[in-house]
């Protein structure tokens, strides 16, 4: 019984979902945008392969995650922000509008399902806009491009938690929000506050680094780079559930304002233990074709002989190349191998352009079990011997290892603008205006 009510409830929901015009004009838009982004990719890609007669382009480096699908479904986390929590909104906010919601509430059908089936509409509605990058990554293969399929999953995976947490986001605020415009400007504020947050949190350290890592675009960053990791994945599902729990709260109109606000305290305080146990565990798999989050496998056997904690302590400012260096190509792969690494970044401006003389910067110290030495390279050879110095482990002895020779491809997009610019959205319209009136056809009736 209670799944025929759930089935029934989600059959509501996808027609509600089918009959938003925010959600046809969302697809209208998403082909096109996609389509641009594919084409520049594909066009660009060309170029640093040689397509003009010349020679590869540093072709080591050309990988289709980073050429192609990358850029291509970046076009999906600019419609996640700007154009996907509208529709999200609208599943919620008109029903309260209209007076809807009170008489749902009658039917007997908990709140908790109601919203488990708007989730999983959303959700559908989701994959279904994604079939312009799905086009994509097919008609990469067919102009000759190779596609690896963990990293591929990986990255979908990632753009599919950013959804989620999107739709938490956007539930949440219709729920709360006396109308959809509120709603709009609550969830908008909700991103540029991580957005600041983020800014903000660049190369400081400490607690603001780490709940930083956390924001929807830093966690999608990691998907983007060929990693999977467990805290990650499982912090971003927890906020995105939280959403719809705050939802859940706020919805029950049989409740009085106090009450509600003392469960959500309730609830808030649940969800910060929640993400601070989700944030503990340390697992993560570099997906990555080329293992670009990996050292070699020789070294990676020597680091995990070292047990004890790795403390670092980098005098260099956020906007300086070399930290960026040092973070993307060592320190986070560090944290990926060794059980505890401590990075404190102890610079005091924020270009390293007016640091006082005696201030260190420029410098990087290491220390394990009370040894230290510094170091201002940022190459990954020395600073591996620096660490195995310090840890008293003896370096691998290294062998000649093959390395990712990357994948050219000077092929151009035939066929692309005909297909994202034409095709798609003459399909769109036609399917909205079929919608539509059928829709007046069953008003009539």
């Amino acid at each position: 019984m209670r799944s025929r009510k759930f089935e029934t409830q989600l059959a509501k929901e996808v027609r509600e979902l089918l009959a938003s015009r925010a959600y046809w004009l969302m697809l209208l838009i998403i082909g096109p945008l996609a389509g641009n982004a594919f084409i520049t990719a594909v066009n660009t890609y060309a170029e640093a392969s040689g397509i003009g007669g010349g020679p590869a382009a540093l072709a080591q480096g050309l990988t289709p995650l980073d050429g192609i699908l990358v850029p291509t479904f970046g076009a999906y986390d600019l419609a996640v922000t700007l154009l996907f929590p509208f529709v999200a909104i609208r599943m919620v906010a008109a029903e309260k509008e209209s007076g809807a919601w009170k008489l749902m509430l009658q039917t007997g059908a908990s709140i908790g399902t109601m919203l488990a089936a708007k989730g999983l509409a959303l959700i559908g509605g989701w994959i279904i806009a994604w079939i312009p990058g799905l086009l994509a990554i097919f008609l990469w293969k067919v102009y000759g491009g190779t596609v690896y399929a963990p990293e591929t999953l990986n990255l979908l995976f990632g753009h599919l938690l950013r959804m989620f947490l999107a739709s938490g986001v956007a539930v949440a605020a219709a729920a709360v929000a006396n109308s959809a415009s509120s709603a709009a400007i609550a969830t908008l504020g909700f991103t540029v506050g991580t957005w600041a947050l983020d800014f903000l949190a660049a190369g400081r350290g400490g607690i603001a680094q780490k709940v930083a890592a956390h924001t929807p675009t830093a966690a999608l960053r990691i998907f983007e780079q060929g990693q999977l990791r467990l805290s990650t994945a499982l912090v971003t599902l927890a906020l995105g559930l939280a959403g719809f729990t705050f939802a859940s709260i706020w919805l029950d109109m049989g409740r009085t304002l106090r009450s509600r606000i003392i469960r959500t305290l309730a609830a808030c305080a649940g969800l910060g233990v929640l993400v601070w146990c989700f944030s503990l565990p340390r697992a993560s798999w570099d997906v990555s074709e080329n293992r670009r989050n990996s050292f070699s496998e020789s070294d990676e056997a020597a680091l995990k002989q070292i047990r004890d904690p790795l403390k670092i302590r980098v005098f260099l400012a956020p906007e300086d190349p070399r930290l960026m260096d040092l973070d993307r190509g060592i320190l986070s792969k560090l944290q990926r191998v060794l059980p505890s690494v401590d990075i404190q970044y102890a610079a005091h401006s924020q270009a390293g352009l007016f640091e006082q003389p005696g201030s260190h910067y420029g410098e990087v110290w290491y220390e394990i079990r009370g040894r230290s030495s510094m170091s201002r390279s940022t190459t990954e050879a020395v600073v591996l011997e620096t660490i195995y110095e310090l840890a008293r482990v003896a370096p691998p002895a290294h062998a000649e290892e093959s390395e990712f020779a990357g994948h050219t491809l000077t092929a151009r997009p035939f066929g692309a603008g005909f297909i994202y610019y034409l095709l798609w959205p003459a399909c769109i319209l036609l399917g909205w205006g079929y919608r539509f009136r059928n829709r007046r056809r069953a008003v009539v009736r």
